[in-house]
């Protein structure tokens, strides 16, 4: 799989928790939109039914003989009709008189008001329109209007009109009041998706472990009780697992069979090929050397494969360090190298102790081959990765020789391959790291180390 499709992938917990915030605050939007939209149309009708209070009373003072109520119309009885330009204001102009008689509130301060049928606005149910108009110090006015038929008194206009300030004041307060109540519990809602996920995902987060303990050797099997919906998942992952060891331990079994098997006969040929002098002999002998040394290296590397396989150990490597060093210095003495080393404190090698120091060895040996005076030996943890890739340390072996050309280093790691006769060794040790590195899913890289020497550098699985 590449790296953009195990990017893709994601976290089903991080999905889960992405699309339940969205979702919870969407539907929290739409729900204070519709509220905010509700509550305005509930106060505008109330504000409506107060401005048509009004306008009743003046439609009643028309209506009425003279003779029968008050002499003059549009005595509301509000102090806010008589304060100039207070916002509230009411007008009746007659429409069957040429000159327009136009009788208004003290406050409108000889102002006129303007109309909605003007403007458009349609007649509603009960002959009365609705709607916005500016008034005239340029305030937003909500007002009500309606024709009224007085029959010989004539026809008038209505009109009484108020500004919306407090309207508006009192909608952005519930507004307000909405944005907060509902971002709070948008909030709470997010929070309490986080700990329903973080209890929902646990079993998962246990089976994971579950499964990290068998890799670190730690457990043979995943144990515990799982819900219903992972119990069958955790079972089917340990038959797995049994069902890969009984297939690892038949392969072994087989191959040391195979070993036995051929190694006797090839003995008995080279036996009897080493009596007779002829070239023939020599060559059948020579060829069944060739056979046998070839069916111990790859049956010492499918042991080795499956050594790897079963593998669940982990190994400290500073004192495995610390014992070559103290082997080698023995080995090299008389060249007085001087053998330099440090190991990060905790680093361990996922992996069996013998091929940790199968692979070290060989390449601090090959250092010191080459080394004029210092070999210098380091480990240290590699920054963590991805959680699929798992975690590795790295180890540089340096040694202050004359180094190798980039053709040289790449010859150096074929099997067989030496570059000097005159050192000793059969030329395979860096070909074992190779296969014990492939095998462990590490790496080994030849390069230039800060000296002009050659610098190993191992990479391996952490544990």
């Amino acid at each position: 799989m590449s790296e953009t499709q195990k990017s893709r992938g994601g976290s089903i917990a991080l999905r889960l928790f992405v699309s339940a915030a969205f979702l919870s605050f969407s539907i929290l939007l739409v729900a204070g939109l519709a509220l905010s939209a509700i509550y305005r149309n509930t106060a505008e009708a109330g504000f409506d039914e107060r401005l048509g209070v009004y306008l009743r009373a003046l439609v009643a003072d028309i209506a009425t003989p003279v003779d029968e109520g008050r002499a003059e119309p549009g005595q509301l009885g509000d102090p806010q009709f008589e304060l100039a330009l207070s916002g509230w204001y009411w007008q009746i102009t007659r429409l069957d008189d040429p000159n327009r008689e136009i009788k208004s509130s003290r406050s409108l301060f000889a102002a006129k008001l303007p109309r909605l049928a003007d403007q458009g606005i349609p007649v509603g149910q009960s002959g009365t329109r609705r709607g916005y108009v500016k008034g005239p110090d340029d305030r937003r006015l909500r007002m009500v209007e309606r024709i009224i038929d007085a029959g010989d008194q004539g026809t008038f206009l209505v009109q009484v009109a108020a500004t919306t300030e407090d309207l508006d004041a009192q909608i952005a307060r519930f507004q307000f009041d909405l944005f907060v109540t509902f971002t709070l519990l948008g909030l709470v809602l997010v929070a309490s998706s986080a700990l329903q996920l973080r209890f929902g995902l646990r079993p998962l987060r246990q089976l994971q472990e579950g499964v990290a303990a068998i890799r670190r050797g730690e457990a043979e099997k995943i144990q515990g009780s799982f819900p219903q919906d992972l119990a069958p998942l955790a079972s089917e992952i340990n038959l797995l697992i049994a069902a890969n060891r009984e297939v690892v331990e038949r392969s072994r079994t087989q191959v040391g069979n195979l070993a036995h098997g051929l190694k006797t006969p090839l003995s008995v040929i080279i036996n009897e090929a080493g009596v007779d002098d002829s070239s023939f002999a020599g060559k059948v002998r020579e060829q069944a050397i060739l056979m046998r040394d070839q069916i111990t290296y790859y049956l010492n590397r499918a042991q080795l494969a499956v050594r790897v396989a079963m593998s669940g150990d982990s190994t400290e490597v500073a004192p495995v360090v610390e014992a070559l060093v103290r082997t080698f210095e023995k080995i090299y003495r008389e060249r007085d190298l001087v053998f330099v080393t440090r190991i990060a404190p905790g680093v361990r090698f996922f992996g069996e102790r013998q091929d940790l120091e199968e692979m070290i060895g060989n390449l601090v040996d090959n250092a010191g081959k080459w080394a004029d005076h210092e070999v210098v030996i380091e480990a240290s943890p590699e920054p963590a990765g991805k959680a699929t890739e798992g975690s590795f340390f790295r180890m540089l072996i340096d040694d202050d020789g004359s180094g190798l050309t980039p053709d040289q280093r790449e010859a150096v790691l074929r099997r067989g391959l030496r570059l000097d006769e005159t050192k000793p060794g059969s030329g395979l040790g860096l070909s074992i790291v190779v296969d014990l590195v492939g095998l462990y899913g590490g790496a080994l890289k030849l390069g230039v180390n800060p000296s002009g020497g050659l610098r190993a550098e191992l990479r391996l699985p952490a544990a």
